[in-house]
């Protein structure tokens, strides 16, 4: 047994500690790694299991990351390497490492390397030269580092791809300060963006946006921006878009100033921060509307929408958020226009957390905004706005806020900005996946630690929102994770009052970083309640 400050390596010997290796073993091998079929109870058993010795790393009565050991033959290996010990030298007295598993918060290297420091003990005790593994592909570079040595062809399927290697007592002593000093190095640096803006840039999108500077006047200005226009167009399904300098407030005010020349009065809804916007960008404009105005996260049902359209023939348009972010929640956009369509009324969509998260068909909408920086993974400063019909300019228009005067100058009335442009450009020809698997998972581990988690049907994807007990500051909380790297959206005022915490999926979202960053979130949520134990324990000795 031996330990560090936080962690204690050792042999797995209890019953406890076994359970938590089966269900280590299905999170690795069945989620992350598709390898194994999927089971209710969410365990899985090894088929070597009666011949494995596993050693593990707890912190307190967590097992957070697991090796097996054997040295039975047949190995797995054998099996797929027919000639297996053609490769290794003469003298080898061989063991097998598998089933290498650790929790995604504690991956970079230190735990990797107390478990072999730990193995490398074992197999010496037990009278073997050299541990053989077959090495996943995605981490060739740290099992070389730590002085594993690759041989042999690649095993396994091109889902799952693996190199075997061996080590032995001698390449990991020739390893071991070379690693040790690179962990440090890469312990202090881990960072993940979970923000809704500015959101996490892919690469091909910062090389877009250093590209040199194209006038605005010139053709090929004019032919990125047709080129960015029919892609948005393509992606939603709209008629017409303008590209402005500008963030999804412009885009609004927009909007509210195209109503306000052409229209009477309107319907605004709102359940949530952005929709509270909406509602003050109509009020700032002089627009007359009614208003379904609820509490946060709370539906409002298109039973409730039509009863107003009912009882007020002379609504003429009708203005929401899409997807509102500071809950989540996402309006059903076919019934809406459907609704629409079916009293005339003109619909208008703030679609800025949207568009690029989920799939957005804005034919029918009269007008719609969105932004560069959330879904479409490119930096801050592009407002878009989308029109189904042709826009003439308008005098009682401000000059900036027309709508008309950016389609007869090609959405280029004024200087413009190629850095964006390029960069929207970049980031429209690489779409960011789809998100609903990854948030599904997270959303599970939450809620296996006890987080609430404000969700239910009809959520967007891109965004997951925690509500925290009174006890613990969302300011502290957040805080708090920021000095683990993990940068989640707090600060803001709306999130501050509701004690919330939000989890962006937005803009370049790598799995593994991802995880990584769910499971410092997680064992913060937990050390908090751990802490807060001890202190009403001690407390309430002083009164005993």
């Amino acid at each position: 047994m031996s330990h560090t400050t936080q962690f204690l390596y050792k042999i797995a010997d209890r019953a406890d500690e076994m359970d938590q290796i089966h269900q280590l073993n299905y999170k690795t091998f069945v989620e992350e790694i598709p390898q194994h079929e999927s089971n209710e109870e969410r365990k899985l058993i090894d088929r070597f299991n009666d011949e494995n010795t596993y050693i593990i790393a707890k912190k307190k009565d967590e097992v957070i990351g697991m090796i097996s050991v054997n040295g039975k033959r047949p190995f797995s290996l054998d099996q797929k390497l027919a000639n297996l010990d053609d490769y290794l030298p003469e003298d080898a007295s061989p063991c097998e490492v598998r089933l290498l598993s650790i929790k995604t918060a504690y991956r970079g290297g230190r735990i990797f390397y107390g478990l072999c420091e730990k193995l490398v003990a074992y197999c010496l005790e037990k009278g073997y030269n050299m541990a053989l593994i077959s090495g996943t592909v995605r981490q060739t570079k740290l099992y070389k580092h730590i002085g594993f040595k690759a041989f042999g062809p690649l095993v396994g399927t091109e889902q799952a791809s693996y190199q075997p290697m061996y080590l032995t007592k001698k390449s990991f002593e020739l390893s071991s300060r070379v690693f040790q000093r690179l962990i440090q190095r890469e312990e202090k640096k881990f960072y993940h963006n979970f923000l809704p803006g500015p959101v996490e840039i892919p690469n091909v999108v910062k090389k877009a946006w250093q590209a040199p500077v194209i006038s605005h006047r010139s053709s090929r200005f004019d032919e990125v921006i047709k080129n960015v226009q029919i892609r948005l167009s393509n992606l939603t399904n709209a008629n017409f878009v303008e590209v402005v300098i500008g963030t999804g407030t412009l885009a609004n005010d927009m909007i509210a100033a195209q109503l306000s020349v052409h229209f009477d009065k309107g319907l605004i809804l709102a359940n949530g921060e952005f929709g509270e916007r909406l509602i003050d960008h109509g009020n700032r404009w002089g627009l007359s509307f009614e208003k379904i105005h609820k509490q946060w996260n709370t539906s409002i049902s298109i039973e409730e929408i039509e009863s107003v359209l009912v009882n007020n023939p002379d609504i003429q348009w009708l203005w929401t958020v899409h997807c509102d972010t500071s809950t989540g929640y996402v309006f059903p956009l076919e019934e809406l226009r459907g609704v629409c369509e079916n009293h005339d009324v003109h619909l208008c969509v703030d679609a800025c957390s949207t568009v690029g998260v989920i799939p957005v068909d804005l034919d029918g909408v009269y007008l719609a905004s969105t932004v560069s920086g959330k879904g479409l993974a490119s930096y801050p400063g592009i407002a878009m706005v989308f029109h189904q019909k042709e826009i003439l300019p308008n005098e009682k228009i401000p000059n900036y806020l027309d709508i008309g005067r950016y389609q007869t100058a090609n959405s280029v009335p004024y200087t413009h900005s190629s850095n964006g442009l390029l960069a929207l450009e970049a980031a429209l020809n690489n779409p960011q996946p789809s998100m609903n698997e990854l948030t599904d998972r997270i959303c599970r581990e939450f809620n296996s630690t006890g987080m609430v988690v404000l969700r239910g049907y009809g959520y967007s994807p891109g965004i997951i929102t925690v509500s925290l007990p009174e006890e613990m500051s969302s300011r502290n909380f957040g805080d708090r994770l920021k000095k683990y790297g993990v940068h989640v959206s707090y600060e803001s005022g709306y999130l501050l009052r509701k004690n919330w915490f939000q989890l962006a999926l937005m803009g370049e979202q790598e799995h593994e970083s991802v995880m990584k960053a769910i499971e410092i979130i997680k064992n913060q949520y937990k050390q908090y309640f751990e802490e807060k134990g001890k202190k009403d324990e001690k407390n309430h000795s002083l009164f005993i």
